[in-house]
């Protein structure tokens, strides 16, 4: 099948759900007030919640819900076969992942600009809030752990990526500067993104590599990742981390177009199978195709972000349908380009082959985002641009992402932590300092636990699952406040039962394969996180049962 044509009608349906069904949402069952005002207005303290920009909001939105999972989820999702992959990702996108997003961003936003767990208290009740914090709190914590891992990975797989990375922190400093003395906000984006561009050619010439001081390579990127999130999470928004996640969006966006015009011309066909459904080693497609998509579709993780650092950004209520369900939208066009990448940009079926022979191949790290950066570089190779350079750009295109999660991550761990310290009364780790080093800290400790920086990848086979149902569990927050406003509660209602169903399910059959292979320590902490959820789903069910 042609991978043209397959582009076009996703990305139609992605611009179709936009208008009619995004503006549907936003206006008639979410309410949305331009008038109302919002946290960033009432409480502007200049370092966390600060009226932005419509688009340099979406920019900081959009690059930190991607990250790495809209590439690597669906890069593995193909072994099962394209069309299931392709489905779960335009449908998901548009009725599961959108809906979850908008609706968090807009809860939070009328709710102070608190996290999705602290509006549970509200919504639930100060029970069903302590138990979301802690779920999130154990979701974040592997996530620093494990992208400071995945940066470390890709910084030594592609040391072309190492010199625009860094180069552009001063940049993005410099370009949050001047916007800020001169305005301009177009000129001197489009300066800051040439030079972007210009340190990427830069960096296929000059590859770098660190020095091994803390006993590997790898280690020592961990270390200095994690100071690096130190910093970042404590300046204002508006000096780093509003304008870096604003480079990189519009990086993303010149790479994304640049596929799709390298996709035009070379009009490549699909070499991977339609329907794979049991290939070798792999788990049953149902319930994991849900759950290895990930961000592709829908994910836990967007909520954190929507209520832990958008909302307190959001200018106006109006935005909250560009911000929330348009980046999610942007994510799943990601991801649709990453499956074509892995299953016709490849360029043959042996060369698909050599990808994905099995699971074991697949799920390896190496295996599934080369097979993007390979594909990829040769949708840009349709264009004349040498395979060198198109495997830089994607390649700092990847870790680009993968760095605005992690300081997304930190930030958003460091709320967590000041709102559970607040609520029992340790006023020490309510300050800001105090705080993000503890969220730094215990994230270094879990890192470098196993040695060689790799002691997060012990937790990493209960993210998958726990972040889908933090997914759902957003969803019924979202639902209970719905209910309360006495709003229509099958656009949500029903997005979440398939979610809680399917993510059960796995986190059901996982629980059994840690028995089975004697991982008890990993069993009892997937069982308790399970238990933390079935106590939240308990107390929203009796708001349910209360009535309105």
């Amino acid at each position: 099948m042609s991978a043209v044509l397959i582009a076009v009608l996703a990305f139609g349906a992605f611009a179709l759900a936009y208008k009619f069904y995004g503006g549907f949402l936003a206006g008639k069952l979410f309410g949305v007030d331009p008038k109302r005002r919002t946290p960033a207005h009432e409480m502007n303290d200049g370092v966390d919640f600060v009226p932005t920009r419509r688009s340099v909001l979406f920019g900081h939105h959009f690059t930190s819900i991607a990250g790495v999972g809209p590439i690597a989820g669906p890069a593995i999702a193909v072994i099962w076969g394209w069309v299931p992959a392709l489905l779960w990702v335009v449908l998901g996108a548009i009725f599961v992942g959108g809906v979850h997003d908008l609706g968090a961003l807009i809860a939070s936003s009328r709710h102070g600009g608190r996290s999705i767990g602290d509006v549970a208290r509200d919504v639930i009740s100060p029970a069903a809030r302590t138990l979301f914090l802690l779920v999130i709190m154990f979701m974040v914590l592997v996530v620093l752990a494990v992208f400071g891992l995945v940066i470390g990975l890709l910084f030594t797989m592609y040391p072309i990526s190492v010199l625009p990375i860094w180069l552009e922190v001063p940049l993005a400093i410099w370009m949050g500067y001047m916007i800020h003395q001169r305005g301009r906000l177009e000129v001197w984006s489009l300066i800051a993104l040439g030079i972007m561009y210009l340190t990427i050619f830069l960096g296929t010439l000059l590859p770098l590599r660190i020095p091994p001081i803390f006993g590997s390579e790898l280690t020592t990127w961990i270390v200095v990742l994690m100071v690096y999130c130190y910093v970042a999470s404590t300046l204002p928004v508006h000096r780093l981390l509003q304008p870096r996640d604003y480079i990189n969006s519009h990086e993303l966006f010149v790479a994304m177009v640049l596929m799709v015009l390298g996709l035009l011309l070379m009009h490549p066909k699909v070499v991977a199978p339609s329907l794979n459904v049991h290939p070798e080693g792999a788990p049953p497609i149902l319930p994991f195709l849900f759950v290895i998509v990930a961000c592709g579709a829908i994910s836990g993780f967007h909520s954190l972000v929507a209520s832990g650092t958008s909302s307190k950004q959001l200018n106006n209520e109006r935005d909250v349908q560009l911000v929330g369900y348009g980046s999610m939208l942007a994510e799943g066009a990601l991801a649709v380009l990453v499956i074509l990448a892995c299953v016709a940009g490849i360029g043959s079926p042996e060369a698909w082959s050599q990808h994905y022979i099995s699971w074991t191949a697949a799920k390896g790290l190496g295996a599934k985002l080369g097979a993007f950066v390979e594909g990829g570089a040769n949708f840009l190779g349709a264009l004349g641009i040498p395979h060198k350079l198109g495997t830089g750009i994607l390649a700092v295109v990847v870790v680009s992402f993968a760095a605005t999660t992690l300081d997304t991550a930190t930030r958003i761990q460091r709320y967590v932590i000041t709102e559970l310290a607040s609520a029992y009364r340790v006023p020490l780790l309510s300050k800001r300092h105090p705080a993000t080093l503890l969220a730094v800290g215990s994230a270094l400790a879990l890192a470098l636990a196993k040695g060689g920086g790799k002691g997060g990848m012990v937790l990493w086979p209960l993210f998958g699952t726990s972040n889908q149902l933090l997914a759902g569990l957003a969803l019924l927050v979202i639902s209970a406040y719905l209910f309360k406003k006495v709003r229509s509660l099958q656009y949500t209602l029903l997005p979440m039962l398939f979610i809680m169903a399917m993510t059960g399910w796995a986190t059901v059959h996982e629980f059994g394969g840690f028995i089975s292979r004697g991982q008890y320590g990993l069993a009892f902490i997937g069982g308790a996180v399970l238990a933390l959820e079935v106590g939240i789903v308990v107390e929203a069910v009796k708001v349910f049962l209360k009535g309105r």
